[in-house]
C-alpha cells in the first residue's frame, strides 16, 4: 500500500501525536523512502532548533498577581 505522507503527518509524528499503527507505518516509510526521510530530517532539525516552552509562570509573575489581587481586595473592603 502506498501512502502519501504530508508534512502535517510528519509533524504529528515528531510531536509523538500518532497512534501506534501510524507510528509504525511512518517509521517504515521513512526507512524506505529517501525523499520522505529528507523531509522528516528537515522538519526534525527545525523542531530541535525551536526553543523549549516552559509551562510554569515565573515566581515574579506569581508575586505580581498576588500583589495586585491583595490591592483589589483592600479596595473592595474600603
Amino acid at each position: 500500500m502506498t501512502h502519501d505522507y504530508t508534512p502535517n503527518m510528519l509533524v504529528k509524528y515528531i510531536y509523538s501525536e500518532t497512534d501506534l499503527f501510524e507510528t509504525l507505518e511512518i517509521e517504515n516509510a521513512i526507512d524506505n523512502d529517501v525523499q520522505l526521510k529528507e523531509s522528516y530530517l528537515t522538519l526534525k532539525n527545525g523542531y530541535n532548533m525551536l526553543p523549549k516552552v516552559q509551562f510554569a509562570p515565573s515566581q515574579s509573575a506569581i508575586d505580581n498577581i498576588l500583589f495586585f489581587s491583595s490591592i483589589q481586595e483592600t479596595d473592595a473592603l474600603a
